[in-house]
C-alpha cells in the first residue's frame, strides 16, 4: 500500500494540538489528542471579476462598498487624474471629477459622503494638504490636513475622518477630520508610508507599508481614537497594498514585495490568515468594502489596470450562536456597542428599578465599568468599548452621554425626546432613528458634540434595530404598519431596502450596511430567537439564537454578532445569558481513529 507522503509528496505534520494554518485540505496529527484532524472550507471565499474600471489608473482612493464603490484621483503615467468613478456592483460609470488631479492619496467614506485626503500633484511642491468631499454628484474643498503628505493612510467616514503615515518625509503624524477640520492625534508607533488602512476614527487600522530605511513591514497598529498599539503581523510584508474593512475584521490585499503579489489576509482583531488569492497581480490598487464583501480595482503591475475583482466570503452552513458569559446584572431595555470581544452594555429596566450600571466584555465575561450619569431604561448606544455614545430612554429621553473606557460624562440633549429608537454609528458621528413618541420619523446626527436633524425614515416605528454607519445606516424591524420593512440611509435621505423574512421589533442589530445582522425580538409575541444576514439587498436566514429574546442589546459584526439581556418571556422575566454568532470558517473535522 502506498504511504501519505508517497501519494500526496509531503509528510503529515504531528502537532500537539490544532494545525496553526486555516487553508482547506491541510491534514495533521494532533499529538495530544492521538487522532488525526483536516480542515474544511464551509463556505466558497475567494475573488471573482467585476466591471473594469473606464479609466486604466494606479495610486488611486477608493471609499465605499462592494456594491457602492468609489475610485478616484490616481495616476495615468503619465499624468494625473481627477476622474471618478462610481459602482454599482456590476459595472462602473463616471461621477464628477475632482478639484485637483492628484495620485498616492488617501480614500474614506461612502459612495455619497467620500472623503479624498492628501495625495501627490503634478507640480511643486508635489505633496499637498488638500481634502475634497464627495457628496455622490460632486467633490468641494474641505479642511487641509496639518501636515501636506502623500503615500498616506486613511480610515473612518466623511464626518469622522483618520488620515495616518505618508511621505515626504516619511512620517507617523495622524489627524483625525470632524467634516470641517483636521486635528492631530497620536502618532503611528512605526513611521511608514505606502500603508493601507481600514475601520472607523476611534477603532483604526494600520498595516504594511514602508518604514526607514526603506524597508517594506509586516507591522499591523489599532487605533483607539486616541493612540496606536500595535496589533498582531501581517504574514507578509509589503506596501502599496489594498485594505477593507474594519479594526477586528480587517482585509489586506495586493501590493509590492517586491515582486507585486495576489496575497490575500484575514484580520480577526488578534492576529492576520491568509485566503484565497486575488486573480491579478497589482500594487497601488485601490480597495473598498467589507472582510466579507470587498472591491479591488485599478492597479499597476507594468501596465496600468482598470481591472476590478470582488472579494466574497459566503455565509457558511456552520454559522451557529454560543453561548458566552453572564451579565453580573439581569436586566432588559439596555443600550449595547462595541464588538464581540469588547462589548458595552449600560442602563436598562431592573424589575423593578432602573440602573446606571455599566458592563464591559472581553469576549469570555462581564466586568463592572464606569456607571452611567443618569439612570435610564430603553436607552440606545453605539460606537465602542473606550467611545461609546449613549442616549434616549426613560426617564431622560434626551439626554446624551459619553464614555471614555472608564467613565460617562454628560453630552449636550438631542433636540428631541426619544425612546426604544435604533442607534448606529460612532461617538463622533452617531445617529438616532425613529422611536416613540408613536409616529416618529425623525432622525438625528450626532457629530461628537451635538444633535442635528436627520433625513426621516419612510414610516414611522419604534422598537427597531439599526447597523452601519452614520453615512451608510441601516434600520431594520420595528413596531408599525409594516416590521418587515429595512431602510438604508446615505447621510442625507433614506430608501427601501429589502424586507425581512421575520417582522418584529425589540430586535437587536449588528454590523454594516452591506453586511447586516437581525436577531431576536418578539412578532408580536413570543418571543425569537430568529436571526437574518444582510447583504446590501436582501435577507437570509441563518442559525436561529438559543435563547428567544426581546428588549436586550447588541452589538458586533456580521459574522461576530453579540447579543445580551433582555426579556426571554413576559417583562418580568429578564435575563443575564450572553451569545455570540460566529461565521468564520473554515472548519476542523476529527477523524477518529481506532
Amino acid at each position: 500500500m502506498a504511504t501519505y507522503k508517497e501519494v500526496i509528496g509531503t509528510s503529515i505534520t504531528n502537532i500537539a494540538g490544532d494545525s496553526p494554518t486555516t487553508v482547506d485540505g491541510d491534514v495533521w496529527y494532533n499529538s495530544s489528542a492521538t487522532n488525526f484532524k483536516f480542515n474544511l472550507t464551509t463556505s466558497f471565499t475567494g475573488w471573482t471579476s467585476g466591471g473594469n474600471l473606464t479609466t486604466a489608473r494606479y495610486a488611486l482612493g477608493g471609499a465605499g462598498t462592494q456594491t457602492a464603490g468609489l475610485a478616484f484621483g490616481g495616476s495615468l503615467d503619465p499624468g494625473e487624474s481627477n476622474a471618478t468613478e462610481e459602482y454599482g456592483g456590476t459595472s462602473w460609470t463616471n461621477g464628477g471629477n475632482m478639484g485637483t488631479g492628484r495620485r498616492a492619496l488617501a480614500g474614506a467614506g461612502t459612495q455619497t459622503a467620500a472623503l479624498g485626503i492628501g495625495g501627490y500633484l503634478p507640480s511643486p511642491p508635489y505633496a499637498t494638504n488638500a481634502t475634497e468631499e464627495y457628496n455622490g454628484t460632486a467633490w468641494t474643498g474641505g479642511g487641509t490636513l496639518t501636515t501636506a503628505r502623500s503615500q498616506l493612510g486613511a480610515a473612518g467616514t466623511q464626518t469622522a475622518g483618520l488620515a495616518f503615515g505618508g511621505t515626504p518625509p516619511r512620517t507617523a503624524a495622524t489627524e483625525e477630520y470632524n467634516g470641517t477640520a483636521w486635528t492631530n492625534g497620536g502618532a503611528l508607533t512605526t513611521a511608514r508610508d505606502n500603508l493601507s488602512g481600514c475601520g472607523l476614527q476611534t477603532a483604526g487600522l494600520a498595516f504594511g507599508g514602508r518604514s526607514s530605511p526603506p524597508t517594506r513591514v509586516t507591522a499591523t497598529e489599532e487605533y483607539d481614537g486616541s493612540s496606536w498599539t500595535n496589533g498582531g503581523n501581517l504574514n507578509l510584508a509589503r506596501g502599496q497594498l489594498g485594505g477593507a474593512g474594519t479594526q477586528t475584521a480587517g482585509l489586506a490585499f495586493g501590493g509590492l514585495i517586491p515582486p507585486t503579489t495576489t496575497s490575500t489576509e484575514l484580520y480577526n482583531g488578534t492576529a492576520w490568515t491568509n485566503t484565497s488569492n486575488m486573480s491579478t497581480t497589482r500594487y497601488a490598487l485601490g480597495g473598498a468594502g467589507t472582510q466579507t464583501s470587498a472591491l479591488a480595482f485599478g492597479g499597476q503591475a507594468g501596465p496600468d489596470l482598470n481591472v476590478t475583482e470582488e472579494f466574497t466570503q459566503g455565509a457558511s452552513p456552520f454559522a451557529a450562536w454560543s453561548s458566552g458569559g453572564n451579565l453580573t446584572t439581569a436586566r432588559s431595555q439596555l443600550g449595547g456597542a462595541g464588538t464581540q470581544t469588547a462589548g458595552l452594555g449600560f442602563g436598562g429596566y431592573l424589575n423593578p428599578g432602573t440602573s446606571n450600571a455599566t458592563e464591559e466584555y472581553n469576549g469570555t465575561a462581564w466586568t463592572n465599568g464606569g456607571n452611567l450619569v443618569n439612570s435610564r431604561r430603553r436607552i440606545t448606544g453605539c460606537g465602542t468599548q473606550t467611545a461609546g455614545l449613549a442616549f434616549g430612554g426613560t426617564p431622560d429621553p434626551s439626554g446624551t452621554e459619553e464614555y471614555n473606557g472608564s467613565s460617562w460624562a454628560n453630552s449636550n440633549n438631542m433636540s428631541g425626546g426619544t425612546n426604544v429608537t435604533a442607534g448606529l454609528g460612532t461617538q463622533t458621528a452617531g445617529l438616532a432613528v425613529g422611536g416613540l413618541p408613536p409616529g416618529d420619523r425623525g432622525s438625528e446626527e450626532y457629530n461628537g458634540t451635538s444633535w442635528t436633524a436627520g433625513g426621516l425614515i419612510t414610516s414611522a416605528r419604534q422598537a427597531l434595530a439599526g447597523a452601519g454607519l452614520q453615512t451608510a445606516g441601516l434600520v431594520f424591524g420595528g413596531s408599525g404598519p409594516n416590521e418587515t420593512l429595512t431602510e438604508e440611509y446615505n447621510g442625507s435621505s433614506w430608501t427601501n431596502g429589502g424586507a425581512l423574512n421575520t417582522g418584529r421589533r425589540y430586535l437587536a442589530g449588528a454590523g454594516l450596511q452591506t453586511a447586516g445582522l437581525a436577531f431576536g425580538g418578539d412578532d408580536p409575541s413570543p418571543t425569537t430567537g430568529a436571526t437574518e444576514q444582510y447583504d446590501g439587498s436582501s435577507w437570509t436566514n441563518t442559525s436561529s439564537m438559543s435563547i428567544g429574546r426581546k428588549s436586550f442589546a447588541g452589538a458586533g459584526l456580521q459574522t461576530a454578532g453579540l447579543a445580551f439581556g433582555g426579556n426571554i418571556s413576559s417583562p418580568t422575566t429578564l435575563t443575564a445569558s450572553t451569545e455570540e454568532f460566529s461565521t468564520f470558517g473554515p472548519s476542523t473535522v476529527t477523524i477518529e481513529t481506532t
